[in-house]
């Protein structure tokens, strides 16, 4: 333990320190003409405190006080918050070339092989040629066509489980469920694999991929007070390293069994190919691509891949759950469409215009990140403000969905709104990124690559989930579900859905 001398040594660096910030601070803000913001009434941590809850949440009730662009300074560094979709747009799209960029965290910098991964790379020749791989070769339209069976084939395995399940008339926890269908999903579509639930190296590589997710999302002090990077006073220096070898050693191992197995078969047997053969096909093809960008993409893969979509489908359940009204009205539209003798397929959503509607109204009111982020590469001016180089640029997409400037009623849940017959521009309104109103999977360059995916694992999903079984919470006794939020990158339910699956139809043997 320290004692009082080291005690005073440590306070007097303190003191100093803040001086000596807050000092540069005030030197850097009169230079500027800044977006307004809340005063700084804690030196050296800036408004940190203010955003000790939710942080989309916090950021929405400061923006209602100080307007829809709005700044603040996480210790010395400059923050931009936009919360409304005219401020998103001039960011996204009017002044994009000066916000192509993604900010590297500490965390982001250790996990992600030196931020060589399509979504933290800086934007440049090398982003350019990732992007262009990950349009035409591992996400493009006849590569997710290539996977269809798969995602159907999990889709039934899925349906089957709660069916096992709901013979012992328990609850399940449907979190855990759709976390572990969506990423059989990305696992089989990546290295050819799924968990059979027994611990096995698909089990274990979910349970790691749910460490770099929370490492992802959280707080570290050095993010925000530089001199304080290498001390690691919170010790996610070591557990970066640590997820990042061990994630690293398991994706090195994949990689050898595929390069094992396309030596005795050959590139061209007839074995289904996954994204791990795709991916050595390019490093093979064209020396560009890294082996430590694979692995990286890989990792994106997995963690996009299985968390976003099990959070909106848990979304997407409980708001059905609540308003029996929408899940009946989706029900008949299934019922009407694919009749009573099959599943529902990928190739029936774009016949389900109500929906897609009920997806669009979840990410709407849940996107499953509600702050996606930006840096800014170079000093520029949005709506008569200054917005000094290398700022961050948070857009709160949580709080645009709720922008009663956009929307109607906007904390009510409500599928029609997309749908209304006397305003035909609502349902072309898209989740792409084409309109600044509702932004859950970014935007511009730099928008998901995996939106399509996502799309195609939660529509069919969800959809299954709708025609199969009844959903019975409280035990029966009401339909209310505790609706309050948990989370940084990925926000879920606070409490875990939990509820009674019963069958409805069944169009497959168990």
């Amino acid at each position: 333990m320290l004692d009082i001398q080291g005690y005073l040594v440590l306070f007097l660096l303190w003191f100093i320190s803040t001086i000596f910030i807050k000092s540069i601070i005030f030197k850097k803000s009169v230079c500027y003409k800044l977006p307004p913001g809340p005063p700084i009434s804690v030196p050296f941590l800036g408004h940190a405190p203010y955003l000790r809850s939710l942080l989309h949440q916090a950021l929405y009730k400061l923006s209602i006080r100080y307007g829809p662009l709005m700044h603040i300074m996480l210790g010395s560094k400059h923050v931009i918050v936009a919360s409304s979709a005219e401020s998103a747009k001039n960011i996204l799209k009017t002044y994009e070339e000066s916000f192509c960029n993604r900010p590297i965290m500490i965390a982001s910098e250790s996990l992600t092989y030196g931020a060589a991964d399509y979504f933290f790379i800086p934007y440049g020749n090398y982003w350019r040629f990732l992007k262009k791989l990950c349009m035409t070769e591992l996400l493009s339209g006849k590569t997710l066509e290539h996977f269809v069976s798969i995602r159907e084939d999990e889709i039934k395995a899925f349906l089957n489980t709660l069916l096992e399940i709901s013979k012992s008339g328990k609850k399940i926890e449907m979190r855990q469920e759709l976390i572990r269908h969506t990423n059989n999903i990305i696992s089989r579509m990546t290295m050819g694999k799924k968990s059979n639930g027994m611990g096995d190296e698909v089990g274990k590589l979910r349970k790691l991929v749910r460490e770099i997710g929370e490492l992802l999302g959280a707080f570290n002090l050095g993010d925000i007070i530089e001199f304080m990077r290498p001390l690691d006073l919170q010790g996610f220096g070591k557990r970066n390293r640590n997820a990042h070898h061990n994630m690293d050693e398991m994706m090195e191992k994949v990689l050898k069994e595929h390069e094992e197995v396309r030596a005795k078969e050959g590139v061209d047997s007839d074995r289904k190919k996954d994204l791990f053969d795709i991916l050595l096909n390019l490093i093979e093809a064209d020396s560009k691509l890294t082996r430590e960008s694979a692995k990286a993409f890989a990792l994106d893969m997995f963690i996009a891949g299985t968390n976003g979509p099990a959070s909106v489908l848990e979304w997407a359940l409980a708001e059905l759950i609540r308003n029996p009204q929408v899940f009946k009205k989706a029900r008949e539209e299934i019922d009407s469409v694919v009749g009573k003798e099959r599943l529902v397929k990928e190739s029936d959503i774009p016949n389900l215009p109500y929906l897609q509607a009920v997806v669009k109204e979840t990410l709407r009111l849940h996107p499953p990140t509600p702050i996606f982020a930006r840096e800014a590469i170079r000093s520029c001016q949005v709506d008569g403000y200054d917005i000094p180089e290398h700022s961050k640029i948070f857009i709160n997409a949580w709080a645009i969905g709720r922008d009663p400037n956009y929307w109607d009623n906007p904390l009510v849940y409500d599928p029609e709104r997309f749908l209304l017959s006397d305003d035909p521009s609502k349902s072309k309104i898209d989740v792409r990124g084409q309109y600044y109103q509702l932004l859950p999977f970014g935007s511009g360059r730099r928008s998901c690559p995996g939106a399509s995916l996502a799309l195609l694992v939660i529509q069919a999903t969800l959809a299954s989930l709708v025609q199969c079984y009844d959903w019975v919470v409280n035990d029966g006794k009401s339909n209310e579900i505790d609706m309050s939020e948990v989370g940084r990158v990925t926000v879920f339910l606070a409490k875990p859905l939990k509820c009674k699956p019963v069958p409805h139809f069944v169009p497959f043997s168990a």
